[in-house]
């Protein structure tokens, strides 16, 4: 392997790494891909234990990954440990980077939203007169998007709505629950539209790289894939500048390696692919590489409600059960004076609220919850967050990883545009819940810290610009032309929605470009 120049060389296996490789090689394009953990095999390596045998009973360790809301004793081994790969931040500004090393990258997590952008977001500078637009437009990735959401199989409800375009879909024909209808109806004078969630189907309950983009790209022979291959950097020619391959560590035997290819994909996910460019020293004339890190800010069970004829489990047929989402909704027609953008939730119905939310005890409290069972409306919000230069990562020059390598700092905070909208979405929601003739049991406008969506976004941001952004449309790097790279790094702007969807749209349309361009003698 080592003394093979591929075609392609590709770092990460996940929504983006496994896109390129899966568009790539039916191009037939000699690909390598690498990957920083393990191979899985799910049916012979994940064992099953009871709770009593688990030191915390499931909770996993006090401390360990307190800030991974997916952790737990039961999946331990499934997330970076951090005591290995660290990162660091002001711990007054704290910072969520949730990271997965094994083949299939955190598609083997994810919540399988499966939402398009629109030009609200790409051409977003256009509409409110903040940030940038990106250098491509809705049209120029609609086709991939229709190619995608099949390969995932996304379910969903076609709105024609112009902030949630519609998409390729296997049609949700389930009814809505008879409370999601009655809050829709409250909502329209608003300008709220109740859907369906859009979620990719995949293979029975499964929709990754794992089983949906690496299979296929391996069938084809023309796919390499080495696991436990920790990329220190990138090479790049002396006399040229272009790239030209990667050193990376053996993660288990701390051997040194080199490999070689005419072309680096970089799909390593947003942070980690800054992190290696960053370590690299290449693809920044800009000074814009690791700047402009943005997400959505997430809070979970922001509006509670009960639906009074669902208590004491008296609801009729119809009225409880079922989901519903909520796209963005702000700042499209009229402006609001106190925030740019918008927000959207998710809206669940047929809970029982947690006992936190009651303002009683003992037998009281029991008496209140199960009369509640059942009966209640949940919403998680999502909201845009706005990239701003100042909201950064950089390489840190005290801490380096158990390979060496050193480790990323993070300075991101949220502003008042964030927080506004928030209590916007707490405030706005519950009147709707109330005019609905819900009862509001509780409203909570704390937002998660940055990070917490898993959602990062725009640290190698796309751009016609040379001087103000590290790739061009085709998300080639400005400086090093046969340097691609196709994750949520290159995103301008993010949006309210779940970005997968788009991080694999964008990593096809830039692999047939690639594969072109090779064809044509041109990279």
């Amino acid at each position: 392997m080592i003394n093979t120049e591929y075609d392609v060389l590709i770092i990460g296996s996940g929504a983006s790494g496994g896109m390129a490789a899966y568009t790539l090689t039916q191009k037939g394009v000699k690909c390598l891909l690498l990957e920083a953990g393990p191979s899985i095999d799910f049916q012979r390596q994940r064992g099953l234990k009871p709770v009593y045998e688990l030191p915390y009973r499931g909770f996993g360790k006090p401390g360990r990954l307190s800030h991974v809301l997916q952790a737990n004793e039961f999946n331990a081994n499934q997330w970076v440990d951090e005591a290995e790969a660290p990162y660091t931040h002001d711990p007054r500004e704290p910072y969520n980077w949730v990271r997965v090393r094994m083949i299939g990258g955190k598609s083997l997590f994810w919540a399988r939203m499966s939402y398009r952008l629109s030009d609200y977001e790409f051409k977003a500078k256009d509409h409110d007169g903040f940030g940038d637009n990106w250098p491509i437009s809705y049209a120029d990735l609609a086709p991939f998007y229709d190619r995608v959401e099949p390969i995932f199989r996304v379910s969903g409800r076609k709105e024609g709505l112009a902030q949630l375009p519609d998409g390729n879909f296997v049609d949700d024909t389930s009814p809505d629950a008879g409370a999601l209808k009655r809050f829709g109806a409250a909502g329209q004078s608003r300008g709220m539209t109740v859907t369906k969630i859009r979620r990719s189907l995949g293979d029975g309950q499964f929709a990754s790289s794992y089983n949906l983009l690496l299979p296929p790209a391996q069938a084809t022979g023309n796919l390499t894939i080495v696991s436990n291959a920790v990329v220190r950097e990138i090479t790049t020619d002396k006399k040229t500048g272009l790239a030209n391959g990667v050193n990376f560590v053996d993660r288990q035997s701390g051997r040194e390696l080199h490999a070689r290819a005419k072309v680096i994909v970089l799909g390593a996910s947003c942070l980690e692919s800054t992190r290696i460019l960053l370590n690299s020293k290449i693809a920044n004339s800009s000074g814009v590489l690791g700047r402009y890190l943005h997400d959505q800010f997430y809070i979970s069970n922001g509006v509670i409600a009960i639906v009074p004829e669902a208590k004491d489990g008296k609801a009729p047929r119809g009225l409880m059960g079922g989901a519903g989402y909520v796209p963005r909704f702000r700042n499209m027609k009229t402006k609001e004076k106190n925030f740019l953008r918008g927000y959207a939730f998710d809206i669940y119905t047929g809970g029982t609220p947690d006992a936190k939310y009651y303002p009683s005890w003992g037998e009281e409290l029991n008496r209140m919850i199960e009369s509640h069972r059942g009966a209640s409306i949940g919403t998680t919000i999502m909201g845009e967050v706005l990239p701003r230069y100042e909201n950064h990562v950089r390489l840190d020059p005290k801490v380096r990883d158990a390979w060496g390598i050193p480790v990323l700092n993070f300075q991101c905070r949220y502003t008042d545009n964030e927080f506004n909208m928030a209590k916007d979405a707490v405030t706005t929601i519950s009147e709707v819940c109330a005019e609905a003739g819900f009862e509001v049991l509780n409203g909570n406008d704390k937002m998660f810290p940055p990070g917490y969506s898993i959602h990062e976004l725009g640290t190698c941001r796309m751009g016609a610009n040379p001087k103000t952004s590290v790739l061009n449309k085709w998300n080639q790097c400005h400086d090093v032309k046969n340097l691609f790279v196709v994750d949520g790094s290159s995103f301008v702007t993010g949006g309210t929605q779940n970005p997968t969807l788009t991080i694999m749209s964008l990593s096809m349309r830039a692999s047939e470009y690639l594969a072109e361009q090779l064809r044509k003698g041109d990279l």
